[in-house]
């Protein structure tokens, strides 16, 4: 196959895509979850790409960008560094059309993508302790091998293969009044507002990256390139810093980038869990975590989608996931308190907590160490509680029946 000629990067260029990889990728669902309707007090419309090949949106720009090269680049094979999903997009494609691939990882990426990378052929190489240094190393490999090189998101190719998920989700429901989109790099959110530039009305477009590797959301507001540290949940959008490119085209047709805590993530995969059944890893629940905040920020309007990005989440993290999201929903209440070392006060305890019918999880006792004192011993304790009020009230009941009970993980809102 020839290379297609080149053309400007516009909603023609993701038309034009969208018929490319049409007859590889899956077109995903967009479904009204009337659940998550309801907790948000708007119409929720979920695209679901954690539901795509290779479980997340990456499959998109990845097989458009290598099936946009000329044969005699691609002969060669091609090199890519990802945090996971891009590299299982490069992977496939690759496979797809018999040409080797090699794809950088940091160390500690998540065991679920970097199997599902070697299960479709590539070379897998765990080199970093971050994306960027991934992304670095990689070039070089690169440039060593006399490899293509395919960016996760600086990339015309790439952001114009992944706006295609826009078009699908605009033609089944043509009248959103918003769309929120996870960010980390910004080819995504690049390619919707692509997508979305030439409708009249256009939706109103918000990012959502997390609050510990906010580099977009903070360059969008400075105006300029900004590098920040990336530590989150969300290990698709831990990007330090975004693209010349992607934040050129964000400034210009994009609403706002906001930000959103890992807790509020962690409570977003419960809720989806809980409410319709999905799973989403971090990235994949970040844009819905921003609507679940109802704190304004995303807008006023009432027909809202929002994109699921992904659904490859390590078990290891998941478990951690739900853990923080159930504490900082209140589902779970941890607390330490003090009992006189003495029989029958450990069954005062439990005696209240069952006579209102809270349900204990864990009770471990400390005799030793800086949570006890002569007389004295220190209980952690963990109890099933309804909600963040039913949490408190709990804490109340156990003050005014004199335990001094100390709230433990407890966790607050940290977004811009």
């Amino acid at each position: 196959m020839a290379v297609v000629a080149r053309r400007p990067l516009d909603a023609s260029a993701v038309i034009e895509a969208a018929a490319l990889i049409a007859p590889h990728i899956r077109r995903t669902p967009t479904e009204r979850s009337e659940a998550l309707s309801t907790l948000s007090g708007r119409e929720i419309f979920l695209k679901l790409e954690n539901l795509q090949k290779t479980g997340a949106f990456k499959i998109r720009g990845a097989l458009h960008a290598l099936l946009r090269k000329d044969e005699r680049a691609r002969v060669n094979g091609v090199v890519t560094a990802s945090a996971g999903n891009h590299g299982q997009g490069v992977a496939y494609a690759a496979q797809l059309l018999g040409v080797p691939a090699t794809v950088v990882l940091p160390q500690g990426v998540p065991l679920a993508k970097l199997t599902a990378i070697q299960r479709a052929g590539a070379e897998a190489l765990l080199l970093g302790e971050s994306y960027d240094e991934a992304h670095a190393a990689a070039v070089e490999i690169a440039r060593e091998r006399k490899r293509a090189y395919v960016h996760a998101f600086d990339d015309d190719d790439v952001i114009a293969g992944q706006g295609t998920l826009a078009l699908e989700l605009l033609h089944d429901v043509p009248d959103l009044d918003i769309l929120v989109v996870p960010v980390g790099g910004g080819g995504l959110i690049s390619g919707i507002a692509l997508a979305a530039s030439a409708r009249t009305p256009r939706p109103r477009i918000v990012g959502v990256q997390a609050a510990g590797a906010s580099a977009f959301a903070d360059s969008f507001r400075t105006g300029g390139l900004v590098e920040r540290p990336a530590a989150t949940i969300a290990d698709g959008i831990a990007v330090r810093r975004p693209a010349e490119r992607t934040l050129a085209i964000v400034k210009r047709l994009v609403d706002d980038v906001i930000t959103v805590s890992d807790e509020a993530i962690a409570r977003a995969i419960v809720v989806l869990l809980e409410r319709t059944k999905l799973l989403a890893e971090g990235a994949g629940a970040a844009a819905l975590a921003a609507v679940l905040e109802r704190d304004g920020r995303v807008g006023d309007g009432q027909r809202v989608g929002v994109v699921i990005s992904g659904g490859n989440i390590d078990p290891n993290l998941l478990g951690k996931a739900l853990q923080q999201g159930l504490v900082s929903a209140g589902r779970y209440l941890a607390f330490r308190t003090w009992l006189e070392d003495k029989p029958g006060m450990l069954h005062e305890l439990t005696g209240l907590l069952a006579r209102e019918h809270i349900n204990i999880l864990h009770v471990g006792i400390h005799r030793l160490g800086p949570y006890a004192s002569l007389g004295r011993v220190g209980l952690d304790v963990i109890v099933d509680t309804r909600d963040r009020a039913h949490a408190d009230a709990v804490l109340a009941l156990l003050r005014t029946h004199g335990f001094a009970a100390e709230e433990l993980f407890a966790t607050a809102p940290t977004h811009t």
